[in-house]
């Protein structure tokens, strides 16, 4: 049965609607929010006019993006929460945020210094984001496994200090380990101390097993190799990772 020609439409003007906010999204992190829409256009393959039906002006497609953006946050906060017990949920999905905003310094920037900011949809879209936050820290406080003296507007403030620390060291693996570090700064005292080493010692983070993605504490294994990861999630994002930095080098 063939789909009328109104329906056709409209799933043509989603599919041009997804590609321009695609190639938006990378012509801002590329090439600054200075771009034309022109060239976002070029590089959607679409024309001019499909751009501007959508988006009149680069302030409203850049304000899309941004939405886009951290709806797709909100989004992996869902996952986080519904496939890890609540302490890994919570470091695995701050991990994730610094990784997905590596190189996304414009937009960023815009969000600060744009007087016209906030505008409603943007709005929306950051208090889902700090809802989605706050549920996640709220139960990685209640199990236990960070201190309960942070709130959501702390993590917030540190996950941007931890994106920066990233994107200024020149060694992506040192970048990383520093990020981590920072982040251990949020766990609880009892969760983190073993036989009285004080937390924020150098190596506490190695005292004991830890998953390397995302960092809650691994079970000893009484036999086999020891556990790098824990579990599925965390071992295919090291994965994606490696397989990323060996097609950069």
């Amino acid at each position: 049965m063939t789909a009328p020609p109104h329906d056709v439409g409209r799933a043509d003007a989603r599919r041009n609607r997804a590609k321009v906010l695609a190639a938006a999204s990378r012509a801002f992190d590329e090439h600054g929010l200075d771009v034309s829409l022109g060239t976002i256009a070029r590089h959607a393959g679409v024309g001019a006019g499909t751009v501007y039906r959508h988006f009149p002006s680069k302030e409203i497609l850049l304000e899309a993006v941004l939405v886009q953006q951290i709806d797709n946050r909100v989004d992996a906060a869902r996952r986080w929460a519904a496939r890890a017990d609540p302490v890994a949920a919570f470091f695995g999905f701050l991990l994730e945020v610094v990784d997905t905003s590596h190189g996304r310094k414009h937009a960023c920037d815009a969000l600060t210094t744009e007087t016209s900011w906030p505008r409603p949809r943007l709005t929306a879209s950051a208090r889902r984001f700090r809802q989605a936050l706050d549920e996640l820290l709220r139960a990685a406080q209640r199990a236990g496994g960070v201190r309960t003296d942070v709130s959501a507007d702390d993590v917030a403030a540190l996950l941007v200090g931890c994106v920066t620390i990233w994107a200024a060291h020149r060694d992506r693996n040192g970048g990383t380990r520093m990020v981590r570090l920072a982040l251990e700064s949020l766990r609880s005292p009892a969760s983190v101390t073993e036989g009285g080493v004080f937390r924020d010692a150098p190596g506490t983070l190695h005292a004991a097993p830890r998953c390397e993605e995302c960092g809650v504490r691994l079970e000893a294994r009484s036999t086999g190799r020891p556990a790098r990861y824990c579990g599925a999630t965390c071992r295919q994002r090291a994965r994606r990772r490696r397989v990323g930095r060996a097609t950069d080098s």
